[in-house]
């Protein structure tokens, strides 16, 4: 594998036919397993979990439990299918080359672009949240001030050597996955009556406030869409894979590993919040769930304790998404799928995406400032469904994909898709389930429909580029996939 980084590299394919390695590809190797693990590990534990949790249990009470569960299921399956692929052919574009071979270059080119853009709102987004957290603590200073030096740092975090941004998450994640296995370990004692000051409570707040059900499937669907949104993020950790020393092996011990954690820390904790307090009860609305249970069990500072998780999985998910984004980027123009002038990498990182995904990302912060109700209410919208449209065509790849390595390169299979094709259609058939879901809510539904046309007019600009390109590029472009 040759990773000798060259600013005057040529452009080159994100992973050369037969080999399903990023041979060519001039981007670092600075990734450890144990970067991977955490990368894997981090991804699952974010601000959506700890924050967006409450509009989930308030809409679902109880069955909440049961919403995550369904969701952490179908998250399961996209996970396995990407893992299969991305143990097959690790790349640096990720699922994005895996769609650009199995379905099309253009099926490649609007999947890429709508996650590069889906990373950058959200580190918009993620920017604003720590601001906010920020200026609470230090009430004389502005939210762009904060904004501006946590754009700065992570923006140099991803300028630097690759293995700087996989430190930078490793501690972030140890630091989440710390809170969180304190959380678990702290519910549990109180639901058994073991925690001082604390009697068990048995199932009295499952079924004595209304039931497991208490505002009926309505309630559990609107949860659900909750809780699908909370999942998202587990991708990078296939991007990732591909600057990793040995990125089979890592991405096949990564994603293997992710199953049981997304039980562990979605479901359980959901499990140990309505079981402990009741699911309607004010300080959920006001607090957030995870300071609810904390002030319950008379944690002291627990609010300032859960404000530092906060903050820390927000700056953790600003790293990772500038990361992400760029990665996505690059190997999109070094597809001949975007602006060859960011076709370039210096000292093993293709720092002119870092700083074109880090400007887009502060540009979208200047918006929420300046026209906070349409242009970045806009852009939230378009990117609203993204995450569905990506595991979408994850499983039509993963369809064609297998197929293709079982008659070509069966010793590829290294991570195997569950009961396949069984469960890859299952997950299909979920993806659909949920987009009908978002057509039954108002504000959903208008997310939806800005995602689906942002999702068409990118089909259309790579289905205009790819008649203009010449015969001969299209022909080296499609190699990969003969």
């Amino acid at each position: 594998m040759n990773r000798t980084p060259s600013s005057a590299a040529p452009a080159q394919t994100d992973a050369v036919p037969g080999t399903g390695q990023d041979n060519g590809s001039p981007l670092s190797n600075g990734l450890k397993q144990r970067h991977l693990s955490m990368i894997a590990l981090g991804g699952v534990i974010g601000a959506g979990l700890f924050v967006g949790s409450r509009e989930g249990i308030a809409a679902a009470g109880p069955s909440i439990v049961l919403a995550y569960a369904i969701s952490g299921g179908l998250v399961m399956l996209v996970m396995r299918m990407l893992g299969e692929m991305a143990a097959a052919n690790p790349a640096s574009g990720s699922f994005s080359v895996h769609a650009e071979r199995s379905i099309g270059r253009w099926a490649g080119f609007t999947v890429g672009w709508m996650f590069t853009a889906l990373l950058c709102v959200a580190v918009a987004a993620e920017a604003l949240g720590a601001a906010d957290i920020m200026t609470a603590w230090f009430p004389g200073s502005e939210p762009w001030m904060w904004v501006l030096l946590f754009m700065v740092i992570f923006t140099g975090t991803n300028l630097a050597a690759v293995s700087n941004f996989g430190e930078f998450e490793f501690w972030f994640a140890a630091l989440k996955v710390a809170a969180i296995g304190i959380f678990l370990v702290l519910g549990l004692l109180a639901i058994f009556g073991v925690l001082p000051g604390t009697d068990a409570p048995g199932a009295s707040h499952l079924t004595g406030d209304g039931g497991f059900l208490p505002k009926g499937v309505d309630g559990l669907m609107v949860g659900l869409l909750a809780s699908v949104f909370a999942y998202g993020g587990l991708e990078t950790v296939t991007i990732a894979a591909a600057e990793s020393k040995d990125p089979v092996r890592g991405v096949a011990r990564a994603v293997r590993t992710a199953m049981w954690r997304i039980a562990l820390f979605y479901v359980g904790s959901m499990a140990i919040i309505v079981t402990v307090i009741p699911w309607n009860d004010s300080s959920i609305a006001k607090s957030g769930p995870y300071v609810a249970v904390l002030d319950y069990l008379d944690i002291p500072a627990a609010g300032q304790i859960m404000n530092v998780v906060i903050l820390v999985a927000l700056l953790s998910a600003m790293n990772a998404n500038i990361y992400g984004s760029s990665r996505m980027a690059f190997s999109l123009t070094s597809r001949g799928q975007g602006p060859k002038f960011l076709n370039h990498v210096s000292g093993g990182v293709p720092r002119r995406t870092v700083l074109v995904c880090s400007a887009f990302g502060f540009l979208a912060v200047l918006l929420s400032f300046w026209w906070p109700d349409t242009v970045f209410q806009w852009l939230l919208n378009m990117v609203g469904a993204a995450v569905l449209v990506v595991w979408g065509f994850i499983a039509a790849a993963q369809l064609r994909m297998r197929r293709r390595l079982e008659r070509e390169a069966p010793e590829k299979l290294v991570v195997k898709m569950w009961a396949f094709p069984y469960l890859t259609w299952v997950a299909l058939a979920g993806v659909v389930v949920v987009l009908l879901l978002m057509l039954r809510d108002e504000n959903q539904r208008i997310q939806l429909l800005f995602t689906g046309g942002f999702a068409v007019i990118l089909t259309l600009i790579a289905l205009i580029r790819q008649r203009r390109a010449p015969q001969g590029a299209e022909a080296a472009a499609e190699a990969p996939e003969k």
